[in-house]
C-alpha cells in the first residue's frame, strides 16, 4: 500500500518536468497555428491522445505513484492558472500565448497568401461567408482568423 504514494524522485522534480512539458506543448501548440486549434477534426483528436501519451513519461519520470500524480495535476492546473491570470493582465504576454487576428479579406479583396500560410482552406472560407449570410466576399468589410481559430465576418454597411 505504502508504494501507491512513494516518489521515486523529489518532489520537485514533478513540478520542474510539468513546468517543462507544459511551456513545450505551448510552443507548439501556438507554433501548429490558429486553424489546428480551432477546427477540431477527428485527426486533431487522434494528435492530442498520442500528444498526451508521448509526454507522459517526460512529465512523470516513470513514477505511477498516486502522490506524483496528484502533484502534477496540481502543478499542471497551477500553471494553467498563472498563464490565464498573467494574460489577462498583460496585453504583451496575452499576444504571445494567444496570438492576433488575422485578417483574411477586406472590402470584398481575399488575401489567398495569408489564406495558404494560415491553413485556411477556400472551402473553410466560404462556409464561414455563408453561416453570415454572406453570398459573395465583395458584401463583407473584412474576414479575421479569430485568436481560436474560427472565421468571423464583418457585414459591409451599404447605406
Amino acid at each position: 500500500m505504502n508504494e501507491l504514494f512513494q516518489l521515486s524522485a523529489p518532489w520537485w522534480h514533478f513540478v520542474l518536468r510539468g513546468v517543462a512539458i507544459y511551456i513545450l506543448v505551448m510552443v507548439l501548440m501556438r507554433l501548429s497555428g490558429k486553424r489546428a486549434v480551432g477546427q477540431f477534426t477527428p485527426f486533431d483528436l487522434v494528435l492530442v491522445i498520442l500528444l498526451g501519451n508521448a509526454v507522459q513519461n517526460g512529465i512523470n519520470g516513470g513514477d505511477n505513484s498516486l502522490t506524483g500524480a496528484v502533484i502534477m495535476a496540481s502543478t499542471l492546473i497551477g500553471l494553467n492558472y498563472a498563464v490565464a491570470f498573467v494574460t489577462s493582465r498583460n496585453r504583451t504576454f496575452e499576444k504571445f500565448v494567444e496570438g492576433e487576428p488575422v485578417v483574411l479579406a477586406r472590402h470584398g479583396k481575399v488575401f489567398r497568401k495569408v489564406l495558404r500560410r494560415e491553413l485556411v482552406s477556400e472551402d473553410d472560407f466560404d462556409k464561414a461567408l455563408r453561416k453570415n449570410n454572406i453570398e459573395d466576399v465583395a458584401d463583407a468589410e473584412v474576414v479575421l482568423l479569430e485568436n481560436n481559430g474560427e472565421i468571423s465576418v464583418v457585414k459591409q454597411h451599404k447605406e
